[in-house]
């Protein structure tokens, strides 16, 4: 599959809708000088190209008493290429992330719990998955930075 590039006008549409994914088309038309109508076709035609691919709702985990946050490292023993045990753990409820990894460890997964005590049943619950050998886990203390909006660096237009 050709990956086509997108271009300057795709790129500020992707920005406004990271930001805001709630943002009308109105919206992003009277920011980047377009018509609502050629917005709509354009934020469709990311969509079926699977550029753009979702909007979601931020929940302040705090808000909800999900304060503590972790990575955990997971060694495993399954073949080279296998990721059933990462299909596993991201059916865990408080797994946010499961990233297979080069490595000594298989595995990388972000977490979210209560406390300490919710990162030990959380832990326990990982251990009796039956290719998991060993964890090694961090717990976050603060976060300075997080998101899931990926830089689209307009001075480097297309030129990747």
């Amino acid at each position: 599959m050709s990956k086509r590039k997108i271009d300057e006008t795709d790129k500020k549409i992707l920005m406004i809708l990271q930001d805001n994914g709630r943002v009308s088309n109105a919206d992003i038309a009277r920011k980047i000088g377009m018509a609502p109508s050629a917005v709509l076709e354009r934020v469709r035609k990311l969509e079926r190209r699977k550029v753009l691919v979702g909007y979601e709702g931020i929940v302040d985990p705090k808000a909800i008493g999900q304060s503590l946050t972790a990575f955990i490292y997971v060694d495993v023993i399954e073949g080279v290429g296998a990721t059933g045990t990462g299909a596993e753990l991201s059916k865990i409820p408080g797994v946010l992330e499961v990233h297979y990894c080069a490595g000594k460890d298989s595995y990388l997964i972000k977490v979210r719990c209560q406390d300490t005590e919710g990162l030990a049943q959380m832990l326990g619950r990982i251990g009796r998955i039956e290719s998991v050998r060993d964890t090694n886990s961090t717990i976050v203390l603060n976060t300075i930075k997080e998101s899931r909006a990926i830089p689209l660096d307009l001075e480097e237009a297309d030129d990747a």
